[in-house]
């Protein structure tokens, strides 16, 4: 229900609205800002003379072609189009475009904040040690630790039924293998890994469950980490055999099963960091609570002891994931006392979280520390390069994950995320304002370093520095934040946002990921072994993290630039014919009569121009292999250089020029008919447009031809249904084409000038690549 951990731990998803869509809406305002100008400058002109409020009602409709309407319809169909793109791309398959509203995002990136385990990493766990304190075992020493277990059942077997029940009150000093038994015991009870049996096509299921055949049996458990302590057992001869609800069954190396009734399991939980099992064993009668979990918890827990949080520490700094195995024998009168207190702690109606955590506490004391386990979780294939790309993109990581600090800085160190030449400022542990304040001053007297900082200084730093501690964060080339809770995760990309006012782009794997992925602009779920909670929940989701750069370098950058193209010819579209309905109604004082009407104003934007430029959402300036080689490209992108208040002038002006020059080029030649006027201006409005868009395309493609060939092709076939609006014998005479030519050449040929002579003397990046 709505109360499940997973559930609260996710935020509400919002409804995401590109920065593109709100700068395009920005410019929308304008140019309807500038519709009412015109239309109040031209009734002005005539003084506000007559009926004048209609008037302005009929210019306000002469000009409405200043609105682009079409633009809207034509930035969904091409957002479609670069859904496609991504999906088809056979670089990065698997690729799933769950928001097709937000691909230009990509392409403006600032921060990514990434997950660790399964986003970074493979999430497939290898066992590599286990620490007894005095002792390690590694996964080359298998054979030793084999030899001591197979010792200790021998020698149970040997033994006389009397002998074997342990005496809770004496305490001796145990030997190397009966530790070494306890430590693997402990692995192989406390978990929740239930084994499978499943039909290899020569074993009936029903009898391989049975028998427990090994070739048949399959871990299943929602930890990898689980499954690799499990395999690890059954290598050194301690095999999980069989587990429900009530029991677990082992198996010993001489095929002996030990039957174990499971009593109380208490689930791991992002916040308790620890998982724990009471068990008795049936042969014995003897009731064991065995407890593993994070270091930083079980160190309260366990008796004391001088080596734990070293080896802890040394465990870490080699990149492996730590947890701390104990145990408690307790007596029947201290398990039915337990019991009692727990079963009345889960019916209490007020406070029955509190109540129960208080009664277990009260069982995790005094714990004997058994051993520390070790997994690696290796990198996934190019993670360093992808990295590299991104930084050289100028895009800053950040990555934000729940393992230990010394764990999180091996792992950015290994992936290249840190360089080794980078100097790390460590944020030590605060715990009130004055602490974080002097070490927010020792941070702010570093330079160029990345930062490290736990989840608990972090919630410190940001209730009372919250605005200082972005500001030196944000300078920092990588930061790292270790023992992060799903909801800091959010927390941090919120404030990212707030305080930068850059885009954001969250990369997860897992369910603990998901508000993290829904609170950023951008959020990237990958598929891994937790489920597909976090690409069910994000706009877009790939296989493997190296896909990310493909998706950022090329498709987000395209994206940018092929909307940013088709808006602005969209815009010149409109701005165009609205000049010249202007110039004409100036030069015939200022009257509210159309210049075209008909088929001739819907065919301008829809038959005769609308392919041509919506081809551009297919243009590309560089070459997807130039764009990964040269991520800098990306930087361009950054500030928003290709879509902004800038070239919206530029093309307001160029819309100006163009509509001027036609339409008085087609005043100055016109012989006698208004229709020779219309002839004339609407055939080089349709040729500059469509030769507009051939001088702008930078890589042609068969559907650029094909759609400036048909667009031309219905032009011309149109117009002997058109003698309405145009004299088609008119239009068959030299004196026509020669008119049309000159003034499209004169409307298009001086900035085609002005673009070579820029490409030449000041290019643009990509061009330097390209040329």
């Amino acid at each position: 229900g709505q109360e499940l951990r997973s559930v609260m731990n996710t935020s509400n998803p919002r409804s995401k609205i590109g920065l593109f869509d709100l700068e395009v809406n920005c410019l929308t305002k304008i140019l309807f800002v500038a519709l009412v100008v015109v239309s109040l400058v031209m009734v002005s002109l005539q003084h506000f003379a007559g009926r004048w409020y209609l008037q302005i009602i009929r210019f306000l409709l002469l000009f409405s072609n200043i609105i682009p309407i079409s633009l809207r319809v034509n930035l969904d169909m091409g957002k479609i189009v670069y859904s496609w793109m991504i999906r088809r791309d056979s670089k990065i398959p698997g690729t799933v475009v769950r928001s097709s509203t937000i691909p230009e995002q990509l392409g403006r990136i600032s921060y990514l904040l990434t997950d660790k385990t399964g986003t970074l990493t493979q999430n497939e766990m290898v066992f590599k040690r286990v620490h007894l304190g005095t002792m390690a075992y590694g996964f080359d020493s298998i054979d030793e630790v084999q030899s001591h277990i197979f010792s200790i059942y021998t020698q149970q077997s040997q033994e006389p039924p009397a002998l074997k029940a342990p005496n809770l009150a004496t305490k001796v000093r145990k030997t190397l293998s009966s530790r070494v038994h306890e430590a693997v015991k402990a692995i192989a009870l406390c978990h929740n890994v239930t084994p499978v049996y499943e039909s290899n096509g020569v074993t009936d299921q029903a009898e391989a469950e049975k028998h427990y055949e090994d070739s048949c049996r399959v871990y299943q458990a929602a930890s990898p980490d689980e499954v690799a302590l499990v395999q690890w057992t059954e290598s050194v001869g301690l095999t999980l055999v069989g587990r429900d609800q009530a029991s677990v069954q082992l198996r010993t190396p001489g095929g002996h099963i030990l039957n174990y009734t499971i009593l109380q399991i208490f689930p791991f939980t992002y916040e308790s960091k620890r998982m724990g099992i009471i068990v008795r064993d049936e042969s014995t009668g003897e009731i064991t609570f065995y407890m593993k979990g994070a270091d930083v918890v079980m160190a309260g827990i366990v008796q004391y002891n001088d080596w734990l949080e070293e080896e802890c520490g040394n465990m870490a700094r080699e990149g492996l994931r730590v947890l701390v195995v104990a145990k408690k024998s307790l007596s029947e009168e201290q398990y039915q006392d337990f019991e009692a207190r727990y079963v009345q702690a889960k019916l209490s109606v007020h406070d029955r979280s509190l109540k129960v955590a208080t009664v277990i506490e009260s069982l995790e004391m005094e714990m004997e520390l058994l051993c520390l386990t070790g997994v690696e979780d290796q990198l996934q294939v190019d993670v360093r390069p992808t990295l590299e790309t991104l930084k050289n993109a100028g895009i800053k990581v950040w990555m934000l994950t729940g393992d230990k600090l010394e764990t999180a800085t091996c792992t950015a160190k290994n992936a290249h995320l840190v360089t080794r030449s980078q100097d790390i400022h460590i944020f030590r542990l605060v715990t009130n304002r004055g602490e974080a304040h002097l070490e927010l001053n020792a941070f702010r007297r570093k330079h160029d370093c990345a930062l490290v900082i736990s989840g608990d200084s972090l919630e410190v730093c940001l209730k009372y520095y919250e605005y200082e501690f972005m500001e030196l964060a944000c300078q920092c080339p990588a930061v790292i934040c270790c023992r992060c809770a799903p909801t800091q995760k959010a927390q941090i990309v919120r404030l990212l946002k707030e305080r930068t006012g850059k885009l954001t782009c969250a990369v997860g794997d897992g369910g603990n990921d998901v508000s993290m992925i829904q609170e950023a602009d951008c959020g990237v779920g990958v598929e891994g072994k937790e489920g597909k909670q976090a690409s069910l929940a994000a706009d877009f989701s790939i296989t493997q993290f190296k896909h990310l750069g493909r998706l950022l370098m090329v498709h987000g950058r395209n994206s940018y630039k092929r909307s940013a193209a088709l808006s602005q010819f969209v815009i010149h579209r409109s701005l165009c014919i609205s000049t010249m309905q202007a110039v004409f109604s100036s030069v015939f004082y200022f009257a509210s009569v159309p210049l075209y009407q008909g088929f001739l104003i819907i065919g301008y934007s829809t038959l005769y121009t609308m392919f041509p430029v919506f081809s551009l959402v297919l243009d590309k300036d560089v070459k997807a292999v130039v764009a990964m080689l040269y991520p800098e490209l990306y930087k361009d992108l950054l500030k928003g250089r290709p879509l902004s208040y800038k070239t919206f002038l530029i093309w307001v002006l160029i819309s100006i020029y163009q509509g001027s020059i036609i339409m008085y080029g087609a005043l100055l030649l016109f012989e006698s008919e208004f229709v020779h006027i219309v002839a004339i201006s609407f055939t080089s409005l349709i040729l500059t447009e469509l030769l507009m868009v051939a001088l702008t395309i930078q890589t042609w493609h068969w559907f650029m031809i094909v759609a400036e060939l048909l667009s031309l092709s219905c032009y011309i076939a149109s117009l002997v249904f058109l003698h309405e609006f145009i004299d088609v014998y008119f239009i068959t005479t030299l004196s026509f084409l020669w008119k049309v030519t000159v003034i499209t050449l004169v409307s298009c040929l001086p900035l085609y000038v002005l673009k070579y002579l820029r490409r030449r003397f000041s290019p643009p990046s990509y061009s330097k690549l390209t040329s």
